[in-house]
């Protein structure tokens, strides 16, 4: 249901601030079990979030199944496509880590996904939800005194009908990466500038996809080419900042140039390319996931460089992870469930990090004396089956202490 400005303050057991891929995944994740929940949203009904744009979201394994009892895998309208493969090289080194589902006892390690065909099947979800609260377009504005009542969070939002107050016992921050109510809470972030801009288009190439995703690295940033379901592409080439302007100006003929010059010729000429939209990257980690009666999520807890896929994958672990907890019963925000659920996510939210940064770091710097470290690692990568294994693990979102539904139908 849509709140309406006349709502006086009414009282949720959870509030999620953000509808974007997350906020609007644990929504549904919280709505069988009865509980009250509101979400707080920027856009209007009938509209998407920005975040469902022309994006291709690669889904690991993990990830697929838990959306897949979601309910909302089957909503999505266009085809995914399959990841079987993944080939990684950079540049100038030696070697290259290749990853076979097959030899894995797989079919896939995932899958790709429009993001906007990916926000419509959310919202399709949402709409069949009787329980869930959504207020929208309404923006959080700000939090009242926190020592009022120790048993619920007062949240100040704007909607149509100006300044508000809604309670709340479980405040969610879902809202990004420059999370206001991540500030509110006063918790800190610790951001990185990796000096990069993604152009994200459609490719179509001379060769059709045959389910490899390649991932070519260079100083600049890498150049990804993921497996589409229609037939196309999902590009992501790489810049360094200070040259993302003058690559996104250039006309189609001389970008697709420069990108096939980037990449190489594995998956043969480069034809044609759809409008293309830029993405500057700046990581940014939390220094805590919880305060009281407070939890974050998605990019509000850690945002991620996109090298390696995992940012939405994490993201979507963090928001069942946070669902198991309050599933076990009890007030959804006492502090001993939030400390259970801050303790569930430290394994793989570390490890997720340091495999995520570490690799951009590492295979972005140019300096002569990495080439050695950087060609035995991607030649360990593919010769090693212990190592392989890790990687495989990683890559299909199997770290740490997975939440039950990522495992439906998976293992590991």
């Amino acid at each position: 249901m849509t709140a309406t400005p006349n709502d006086t303050m009414p009282l949720h057991d959870v509030l999620i601030v953000g509808g974007g891929l997350v906020g609007a995944s644990l929504a549904i994740a919280l709505d069988a079990q009865g509980l009250d929940v509101g979400m707080l949203e920027a856009t209007p009904a009938g509209a998407l979030p920005a975040v469902f744009d022309q994006r291709n979201l690669s889904f690991a394994e993990a990830t697929v199944n838990a959306l897949g009892a979601l309910g909302v895998m089957p909503l999505l309208a266009a085809p995914t496509g399959a990841i079987r493969r993944i080939h990684v090289s950079r540049a100038g080194d030696f070697g290259r880590i290749r990853l076979d589902a097959r030899a894995h006892g797989r079919d896939r390690f995932g899958q790709v996904v429009v993001a906007r065909d990916f926000g419509e099947a959310l919202e399709t979800r949402l709409s069949q939800l009787s329980r869930l609260t959504r207020y929208r377009p309404a923006r959080f504005v700000g939090l009242a005194d926190a020592d009022a009542d120790p048993a619920q969070r007062v949240v100040r939002i704007v909607d149509a009908g100006g300044e508000r107050e809604l309670r709340t016992r479980l405040l969610v921050a879902a809202d990004g990466s420059r999370s206001s109510v991540r500030d509110a809470l006063g918790i800190s972030a610790r951001e990185h500038d990796y000096a990069q801009t993604l152009l994200v288009a459609r490719l179509r190439t001379q060769r059709p996809p045959d389910g490899t995703a390649w991932e070519r690295l260079t100083d600049s940033g890498p150049t990804a080419l993921l497996p589409r379901g229609d037939g196309h592409y999902g590009l992501v080439h790489g810049v360094a900042r200070d040259h993302a302007d003058a690559v996104a100006a250039l006309d189609d003929a001389t970008f697709l140039a420069r990108v096939q010059d980037a990449f190489g010729w594995r998956a043969g000429r480069f034809l044609a390319c759809g409008p293309r939209s830029a993405y500057p990257i700046v990581g940014c980690v939390a220094a805590q996931l919880v305060a009281p009666r407070a939890v974050l999520v998605g990019n509000a807890a850690q945002s991620l460089h996109p090298l390696g896929a995992q940012g939405f994958n994490l993201g979507l672990r963090d928001a069942l992870t946070l669902a198991e907890c309050i599933a076990d019963g009890g007030d959804p925000g006492a502090p001993a469930l939030l400390a259970r659920h801050a303790q569930r996510r430290v394994q793989d939210r570390e490890r997720t990090l340091a495999f995520s940064d570490g690799l951009a770091r590492l295979t972005s710097n140019a300096a002569p004396l990495l080439r050695p470290l950087r060609s035995a690692g991607l030649l360990a990568g593919d010769a090693m089956g212990w190592l392989q294994g890790w990687l495989v693990g990683g890559a299909m979102g199997y770290r740490g202490d997975v939440p039950a539904l990522c495992r439906q139908g998976g293992a590991a």
